[in-house]
């Protein structure tokens, strides 16, 4: 069986994982690496949440395993996983790609309070900026002390994505 390979991109809101995951996938195309891209985000939208999976755990494992197998059945071996708490749910990302090895790479996003505040500021226009930017901060403090051993955590303050993505496709040996 052929040696799968998960790349979990985390960090919380306003640190660029969705700009850098997409950046990571134009430098994989660039040197030709087979890859797939699943932003973790779009795999819980769901409401009312089941009521049996309040925080969406089990509906998010059953459209991975879905989206995952369809992938695998193309011959795709490496994953590039972006969502908030990814680093923290290796385990059960791991069992959606099923049964085998797979070798993991947690890469942790991190980014000032100064520039959350204003990367959030820029995309949230409504009434929920205060709240969006203290629920971020209280997750990057989250992240940062639960995060499993061997988290490689990457500043993206004053970087260009371009930069992000590389280092974070070094990290991964891709």
């Amino acid at each position: 069986m052929i040696t799968r390979e998960l790349m979990l991109i985390g960090g919380g809101a306003g640190v660029g994982k969705s700009s850098v995951g997409w950046e990571v996938s134009q430098v994989l195309q660039g040197r030709g690496t087979a890859h797939c891209l699943v932003e973790g985000d779009f795999l819980d939208q769901i409401h009312p949440a089941p009521a049996d999976d309040p925080h969406r755990t089990g509906i998010t494992e059953r459209n991975l395993a879905a989206v995952w197998a369809n992938y695998a059945a193309l011959g795709q071996s490496r994953l590039v996983y972006t969502n908030t708490v990814s680093v923290l749910e290796e385990p059960m990302i791991r069992r959606a790609m099923g049964e085998g090895d797979v070798r993991s790479t947690c890469v942790l996003l991190t980014a000032e309070e100064a520039t959350v505040r204003e990367r959030l500021a820029r995309r949230e226009i409504g009434s929920q900026l205060a709240p969006h930017i203290e629920r971020s901060l209280a997750m990057a403090r989250l992240l940062d002390a639960d995060a499993p051993p061997g988290t490689v955590r990457i500043a993206t303050d004053g970087r260009s994505v371009e930069e992000i993505a590389h280092e974070v496709v070094r990290a991964a040996g891709w």
